[in-house]
């Protein structure tokens, strides 16, 4: 196991508990004589702390392990700047669901020991990249954990287009949009929009069409490594959007083409030994409950 010695900390903007957490986290890794480094983002509110201060884009150049303190929103956005540093990152939920960021507030101590002793679990995770190309020239490009999504943006009229797979022409949609996921976010939009649950180990993304006009459509899950290309219609008569990770948005035209694909770096995600990715369903999809109603 790796030797964790320089640790940095991301944190949730605007969040009174999310700066509890991180300056109980920052008291106990100085008790044990680790360098910690603060994003730049948090520093400013953690007046007097004396620490060193990085850009999200640097520090996973400086670190050995980085701490994200917040909820699964905040680690998307960890995850695309730092994937590419192959720096572990480890999660404190301090949001709603906690997919991602698996450590409760009050098992910061234990948890986060336990990490720094050994113990503990990696896991790669993929992402997708996206790029927008108009008349062949690329006009945007980003990079999603969870998902790239095509959507109409405030309109309400269906978008038209056309899906094609490693060349290959799969068919022509009519639909509110088109969400490509990744095994870590079949349990995000795509799970709302009725796709399946991937375990985060499968090698392979979901492609799920949002309140397809043909009720024949269905999720398809693919190969990974398959290059997915969407062509808007050029007969649309509206400018739809591509989200990455609901956080970076690229505006279409009539006429462009989006390419998906899956990114050569992956995330290095750590989880206390005891983590139970079925567990974590069980307890975030409510499946807790016995048949006849009792726990």
């Amino acid at each position: 196991m790796e030797q964790f010695r320089n640790i940095g900390i991301i944190g949730r903007l605007g969040s009174a508990q999310v700066l509890d957490t991180i300056r109980r986290l920052k008291r106990f890794l100085l008790d044990r004589h680790l360098h910690v480094i603060l994003e730049e983002t948090i520093a400013d509110a953690l007046p007097g702390h004396g620490l060193q201060i990085s850009s999200r884009k640097n520090l996973g150049e400086v670190c050995d392990l980085v701490i994200v303190v917040g909820g699964d929103g905040s680690m998307l956005g960890a995850a695309r700047a730092l994937a590419r540093h192959k720096v572990p990152v480890l999660g404190i939920n301090r949001g709603s669901l906690g997919f991602l960021t698996d450590i409760k507030p009050d098992e910061l101590e234990v948890k986060v020991a336990e990490v720094l002793d050994g113990e503990y679990i990696v896991e790669s995770r993929f992402l997708l990249e996206a790029e927008v190309r108009r008349n062949g020239e690329a006009i945007g490009q980003g990079d999603a954990l969870n998902d790239v999504v095509l959507h109409p943006g405030k309109s309400t009229k269906m978008i038209e287009f056309e899906m094609h797979i490693d060349g290959q022409f799969v068919c022509t949609q009519k639909a509110d949009g088109l969400i490509v996921a990744t095994p870590t976010g079949s349990t995000a939009y795509a799970l709302s929009a009725g796709g399946p649950i991937m375990h985060p180990k499968l090698d392979a993304i979901v492609i799920v069409p949002m309140c397809p006009h043909t009720l024949s459509s269905r999720p398809i899950v693919v190969d990974s490594n398959s290059e997915l290309k969407i062509v808007v219609s050029p007969a649309l008569q509206i400018y739809p959007l591509v989200s990455c990770d609901g956080q970076n948005h690229f505006t279409c035209a009539p006429g462009d083409a989006i390419t998906v694909n899956k990114k050569s770096q992956k995330l290095r995600l750590i989880h206390p030994i005891d983590h139970n990715y079925y567990e974590i369903c069980r307890t975030k999809l409510g499946w807790g409950s016995r048949l006849g109603g009792v726990d």
